[in-house]
C-alpha cells in the first residue's frame, strides 16, 4: 500500500506519477526555451503607454482592467502594489488622451480615478506603505509620478502625488543625462530603459542584444515560408505575419517596455526591426498581456533541473539542455536569458545542475563576484543577496564532492559563506532576500546550501530554521507570507525532508499535513492551481516551470519521507 492510499478518500490529486511530470516538464524546456512567466501589470502598463501600436493593445488594456484590484490598486499587498499601480494608471491617463468619448472610454476613466485614488492614500505620509527591495524601484517611481502628474496637470484634476519618503528624483535625473550623452550605461539598468523617457528612444549608448535562432525555434509553430510568413499559436492563433526570418529577434535589456521605450513611436512602425519582432513574439504567446523579462532561458533551466535532482526525481535530461547551461558560461559567468548581463545566481546556480547532472564544470567564473565579506548578484549591487550566496555554496560545494582534489580556495570560500549565512539568519530562524518575496523560499535556499556544506558550525542555524517552519505552518497544513500556497508549502516541505534536524514527531505530523495541503493545492499534473507571482524583478513575477519543479520535487521527497517514517502512517 502507497503513502496515497493511506489518504482519506476524494482527496484530489493523489495519484500523481511525479516522474512523468517531471519528464513532460524537461521537455518543456526545449518546447518553449525563452521560458514560462506570468504577465506583470507594471511592463503590460509601460506597453499601453509607450505602444499603443503594438498587436494586442485591447487585450493590454482588457488585462488592466481584469486584475485591479477592489481598492482601486493592482498588485501584491502593500507597497508591492505601488509600481504596478503607478504603471498601470498611468498607461490608463494614456490611453484616454487618446481614446475619444464613448463607454469604452468611461470604463477607462472610472478604472483611472480608482487607481489615482488609491495613489493619493499610499502618497500620505501616514499611509505607513513599506516599499520592497525591487530592482529600479528608485527610479521607476519617480518617472511614473512625474508622468502621471504631467496627465493631472493637463487635465485639471486634483492635487499631484508626491514621492515616497526618501526617495527623490535625483538618480532618475542622472539616468537620463547619460543616457541622452550617448555614452554607455550598465548593463542591468538597461532592463529598465524605460525610465529614461524620451532619451531612450534610438539611444546610442544601447545596443540590441540578439536571440539566436536556436533558442528562438520552437516560439512559433509552423514556418509556412521561412522567408516572409509565419504562424502563432496560442491566443494569436491563425495570425499572419510578415517579418524577416525566423530568429531574427533582438532585445533591449529582455524588458517588452524597454524595446518598446527604444523603439518610440517611429521604430515601431518598421516590421522589420529586429527588436519589434521580439515584442510581437512576446505579445503573441500571451494575445497581449507580457511579463518582465523574456528570454529566460538559462534561469529557468538551471533552476527547474536542480530542483527536480536535488529532490531525487528520476529524470533524463536531454543533451541539448546540458549543453545550453554549459555554452554559456564565460569568466563572467552566464545571464539568465539574452539582453541580461550576467550575474552570479544564474551563473552558480547553472553550475550547481551540472554537478547535480554528472557534468562538473570548474565555477572559477564565480570569483568575478568575489567581496571581503560574500558574494554579489553583480559587481555594483546596492545591498546583498542570502540566496545568491547560498547558491555561489551550493556550486562550490557539490563541485568538490564531485571533483576531490579540487583547489582548497573553494573550501576556504565555502567557510566565509557559510559564516555570512549565518550571520544574515533573522533571530526567529528564517531567511529574507532581495529576489523572493516569501522567506520560504529564502529560507529553503539557505538551509539547504548550510545542511550539505556548511559543516557543524552550521547544524544550530539550520535547526533554528527548522524551528521556524514548523512554527509558523498553517493550520491547513499550509506555508506562505500572506496565505499558503503551494509553491512555499513545496519550499518548506523540502527543507524538512532534506535536513537531519528536522526528525521527529512533530516533523512527521508537519509533514503529513503540508503533504494534504499540497495534494490539494495543484491538478493532476502538479501545477499550483493559485500560484500567486512572488518573484522579484521589476514587479512580482512567477516562473512558472522553475515553481512547478519545486512542487513535483515536494512531493516526491515528501511521499518518500511519508512512507518510511517508523510505522506512523498518514491518516
Amino acid at each position: 500500500m502507497s503513502v496515497d492510499d493511506l489518504l482519506p478518500v476524494g482527496t484530489a490529486r493523489a495519484g500523481i506519477d511525479v516522474a512523468a511530470e517531471a519528464r513532460e516538464l524537461v521537455a518543456g524546456l526545449l518546447d518553449e526555451p525563452w521560458g514560462q512567466v506570468s504577465p506583470s501589470p507594471y511592463e503590460t502598463g509601460r506597453l499601453v503607454g509607450l505602444a499603443p501600436w503594438l498587436a494586442g493593445h485591447a487585450e493590454r488594456l482588457g488585462f488592466l482592467l481584469a486584475v485591479q484590484r477592489p481598492d482601486g490598486g493592482w498588485g501584491a499587498p502593500g507597497g508591492y502594489a505601488l509600481v504596478p499601480t503607478l504603471s498601470a494608471v498611468e498607461g490608463l491617463l494614456s490611453e484616454l488622451r487618446r481614446e475619444p468619448a464613448g463607454p469604452d472610454r468611461d470604463v477607462l476613466a472610472r478604472a483611472a480615478d480608482r487607481g489615482v485614488e488609491a495613489l493619493r492614500r499610499w502618497s500620505r505620509a501616514d499611509s505607513g506603505l513599506v516599499l520592497p527591495d525591487m530592482p529600479a524601484i528608485e527610479l521607476i517611481v519617480p518617472s511614473l509620478v512625474s508622468l502621471i502628474n504631467g496627465h493631472l496637470e493637463e487635465s485639471g484634476d486634483g492635487a499631484r502625488l508626491g514621492l515616497p519618503p526618501g526617495m527623490d528624483g535625483a538618480k532618475l535625473s542622472a539616468v537620463h543625462a547619460r543616457v541622452a550623452s550617448g555614452a554607455g550605461i550598465p548593463p542591468k539598468l538597461v532592463h529598465a530603459l524605460e525610465v529614461a523617457g524620451e532619451a531612450a528612444i534610438g539611444a546610442p549608448g544601447v545596443a540590441p542584444s540578439p536571440i539566436a535562432a536556436k533558442d528562438a525555434r520552437a516560439l512559433t509553430a509552423a514556418v509556412v515560408n521561412a522567408e516572409t510568413t509565419m504562424i502563432i499559436p496560442g491566443p494569436s492563433r491563425g495570425i499572419g505575419r510578415t517579418g524577416p526570418p525566423l530568429g531574427a529577434f533582438a532585445t533591449i535589456g529582455a524588458s517588452p517596455a524597454a524595446g518598446a521605450a527604444w523603439l518610440g513611436a517611429e521604430g515601431g512602425r518598421d516590421p522589420a526591426n529586429p527588436v519589434r519582432r521580439y515584442l510581437e513574439e512576446v505579445t503573441a504567446r500571451s494575445g497581449g498581456p507580457v511579463p518582465c523579462a523574456l528570454p529566460i532561458t538559462v534561469f529557468e533551466r538551471g533552476w527547474t533541473l536542480s530542483w527536480l535532482r536535488r529532490a531525487g526525481i528520476p529524470v533524463d535530461v536531454p543533451p541539448e539542455l546540458v549543453a545550453s547551461l554549459e555554452d554559456g558560461i564565460g569568466p563572467a559567468g552566464v545571464a539568465a536569458g539574452a539582453g541580461l548581463p550576467p550575474d552570479a545566481d544564474t551563473t552558480s546556480v547553472a553550475l550547481y545542475a551540472l554537478a547535480l547532472l554528472g557534468a562538473p564544470r570548474e565555477p572559477g567564473s564565480l570569483w568575478a563576484y568575489e567581496t571581503d565579506t560574500h558574494f554579489c548578484t553583480w559587481k555594483g549591487e546596492e545591498g546583498s543577496s542570502p540566496t545568491v550566496n547560498a547558491h555561489v555554496l551550493d556550486a562550490f560545494g557539490e563541485y568538490r564532492r564531485r571533483v576531490p582534489g579540487s583547489s582548497l580556495r573553494y573550501r576556504a570560500a565555502m567557510d566565509k559563506l557559510s559564516a555570512w549565512l549565518r550571520d544574515c539568519q533573522g533571530a526567529e530562524g528564517s531567511w529574507l532576500d532581495r529576489w523572493h518575496a516569501s522567506p520560504y523560499y529564502a529560507t529553503a535556499c539557505c538551509a539547504l546550501a548550510l545542511e550539505d556544506h556548511g559543516g557543524e558550525e552550521s547544524a544550530g542555524a539550520v535547526r533554528e530554521a527548522v524551528r521556524w517552519l514548523l512554527d509558523t505552518q498553517h493550520e491547513d497544513g499550509s506555508w506562505g507570507r500572506w496565505r499558503g500556497t503551494a509553491e512555499e508549502t513545496a519550499y518548506a516541505l523540502q527543507t524538512l525532508v532534506l535536513t537531519r534536524a528536522a526528525a521527529g514527531e512533530r516533523r512527521t505530523e508537519a509533514v503529513k499535513r503540508g503533504y494534504r495541503f499540497l495534494l490539494g493545492a495543484v491538478t493532476d499534473r502538479g501545477m499550483a492551481i493559485d500560484a500567486p507571482a512572488l518573484w522579484h524583478d521589476k514587479d512580482l513575477y512567477l516562473p512558472v516551470a522553475v515553481v512547478r519543479a519545486a512542487v513535483l520535487g515536494a512531493l516526491s521527497l515528501a511521499r518518500r519521507a511519508l512512507s518510511t517514517m517508523a510505522g506512523d502512517p498518514v491518516r
